[in-house]
């Protein structure tokens, strides 16, 4: 990309399995005026390109040998010299990805029942970032996030008074900045204006029932205000470590 268009091109050779493979494809490459730059991890496929490249007299660029070499000293650890490791599908992945589906399954109050199986209860008004919250726990921490909405005039699942206190969360948002933001979305939404869902009074008499909630469930309180998702995500993951 920092060259002009034309003058330098790329051509990418996966899959290097067998050593025996790379006298062929260095020669290949020769036919041409080229530079080698290659992310080799094992010993033998790297001496055998620098062996053969410098039979042809061909430059080459060792991409990932230093960065390696220097972790190595920095940590005093041994590197595993092993191919293909960034694609190994670990028992952490099939954990996160266990629980971006039940975040997904669970979200916004479907199927109370799955309030007992979740690690991690939000609940909260409209727009709190229950969901985006759910995912980002889901995903990064490999937790099971469900949420239920707080809707005004509406009872919460029973299922919420039987859960442990300590894995409930209640996402809080000042009124004037929830105002904000649902006047945006029903905007979007095309909304029509006889529509209470952005109205003041009402945002705080939510905000007000959501609070009396809270206290209900003796559960924990964040204030989201002005947060960024990883920020809340972070501080419900060092809550529950505790």
């Amino acid at each position: 990309m920092q060259f002009p268009p034309g003058r330098a091109s790329i051509y990418r050779l996966p899959q290097i399995k067998n050593v025996d493979q790379i006298p062929a494809l260095v020669r290949e490459i020769a036919r041409e005026r080229s530079i080698i730059a290659y992310t080799l991890v094992l010993p033998q496929y790297k001496e055998a390109l620098e062996r053969e490249a410098k039979k042809l007299n061909m430059a080459t660029i060792d991409l990932l040998g230093p960065l390696i070499e220097r972790i190595s000293h920095v940590t005093g650890q041994i590197p595993l010299s092993q191919p293909g490791r960034l694609h190994i599908l670990d028992e952490s992945y099939f954990k996160r990805m266990e629980a971006v589906e039940f975040a997904i399954r669970y979200d916004d109050g479907k199927n109370p029942d799955g309030l007992a199986q979740a690690d991690i209860i939000l609940i909260g008004v409209s727009r709190t970032s229950k969901t985006p919250n759910c995912i980002y726990l889901a995903h990064h921490y490999g937790l099971k996030a469900a949420n239920v909405p707080i809707v005004y005039g509406v009872d919460p699942p029973l299922a919420l008074f039987t859960a442990p206190s300590k894995k409930i969360f209640g996402l809080n948002l000042d009124p004037y900045l929830l105002q904000e933001i649902r006047s945006t979305r029903a905007q979007i939404l095309k909304m029509s204006s006889e529509s209470d869902y952005a109205d003041f009074e009402r945002i705080q008499e939510e905000v007000k029932n959501a609070r009396k909630l809270f206290s209900e469930l003796n559960c924990h309180v964040i204030d989201v205000s002005g947060k960024a998702i990883e920020e809340t995500s972070s501080e419900i993951y060092m809550k529950i470590r505790l």
